[in-house]
């Protein structure tokens, strides 16, 4: 079944077989700043994360898109009941569960604003990591094609996850060459401008650095907290990433090779 949302619609990504939209909830001022939080079956967590997400954001203009990917419990009633008073929080509904990646993709497309923070829904990020990365990039120089990438230093999972992380990681790297310690951590933040660019597939919030050096860009990674999960149980599980890691990674090194963002002289060097 085609992944849709239920709101108002326009044209679809194709390869993802969803459509953008529009929300109940407006913006006071022009967001500088959106927080795109992916969720499936996350009640427990919505309001105190949204709380969360205002209060470290309480100085910068910002929206909240919540992206509930086809959940089957409360999450739906939880978002509406915080949305009623919450301005920011804007809130997107698959009709089915389409993965992370394309509630992501829904949620950047959705964004109103120029500048975007991916958080995973379980709370194990820590939304008071967001303005000390905001400010990062807001310093430095030619930011538009710029990843600042969460790096959990001190994982807070069980030792199974941990050291499968560890592993990936290190395959990862070794074959895509990006660098990026901590690819699995779900707070990152970027122009939209530079996401839009890049080809869109299912989990490829997995492989943003790889794509993003590959569009051209730069990928810087910051030390952030990583909490334990208080409430709720992990919906994108360890074994659904081992089993179709090793097609992606294949996938990802096969756009590589297939292309190269061309360098342009400066004028006067032709």
């Amino acid at each position: 079944m085609a992944c849709r949302l239920f709101a108002q619609a326009v044209p679809a990504t194709p390869r993802l077989h969803m459509s953008d939209a529009i929300s109940s909830a407006p913006v006071p001022v022009s967001p500088l700043l959106a927080v795109v939080v992916p969720v499936r079956n996350e009640a427990e967590n919505i309001a105190p994360l949204v709380a969360e997400i205002s209060a470290a954001l309480a100085d910068v203009a910002h929206e909240i898109i919540y992206v509930d990917d086809g959940s089957t419990d409360g999450t739906a009633q939880a978002l509406k009941a915080t949305a009623a008073t919450t301005p920011a929080l804007r809130v997107l509904r698959h009709a089915t569960s389409c993965g992370q990646s394309a509630a992501i993709v829904s949620g950047v497309r959705a964004a109103r604003a120029p500048w975007i923070a991916t958080l995973d829904g379980d709370g194990q990020n820590d939304p008071a990591d967001i303005p000390g990365m905001w400010a990062f990039v807001q310093g430095e120089p030619e930011n538009d094609r710029l990843l600042a990438a969460g790096w959990r230093t001190t994982r807070k999972d069980t030792q199974v996850k941990r050291l499968s992380s560890r592993w990936a990681n290190r395959i990862r790297a070794g074959l895509l060459g990006d660098a990026t310690p901590d690819t699995g951590c779900g707070l990152k933040l970027f122009p939209r401008a530079l996401f839009l660019e890049l080809p869109a597939f299912d989990h490829m919030h997995r492989y943003l650095p790889a794509l993003v050096l590959r569009a051209g860009g730069r990928v810087v990674s910051r030390p952030v907290n990583h909490r334990p999960r208080l409430r709720g149980q992990s919906n994108y599980g360890t074994l659904d990433r081992l089993l179709v890691g090793i097609s992606d990674l294949m996938g990802v090194m096969w756009l590589q090779r297939r292309w190269k963002r061309p360098r342009l002289l400066p004028p006067g060097q032709e």
